[in-house]
């Protein structure tokens, strides 16, 4: 299992540290980034959790998936590489 892991389904009032703070229950966590809109600095619901090591990864999946954070069910897996898109025009 990968050390970086996506979390969906947030409240919109999450933030990166209270998304670090709830995940370091399962361990050592590096980095905690929710993803916010560039326009309106809003959360999309979603970010990305990168722990120290495979093990705690593993860990946090179990403990987090399907739990509730802040009245919202969590999906948490493992994060894949971002796919190629097509340019905007």
């Amino acid at each position: 299992m990968a050390k970086k892991l996506f979390v969906g389904n947030l409240a919109w009032s999450i933030r990166d540290e209270a998304l670090k703070e709830a995940f370091s229950a399962a361990g050592t966590v590096d980095t905690a980034t929710v993803i916010v809109d560039k326009m309106t600095g809003r959360s999309k619901g979603f970010g990305f959790v990168e722990m120290a090591n495979d093990e705690e990864a593993l860990k946090a999946v179990e403990m987090f998936n399907g739990k509730e954070l802040d009245g919202r069910p969590l999906t948490v897996n493992e994060a894949r590489p971002m796919e190629p898109r097509e340019p905007r025009g």
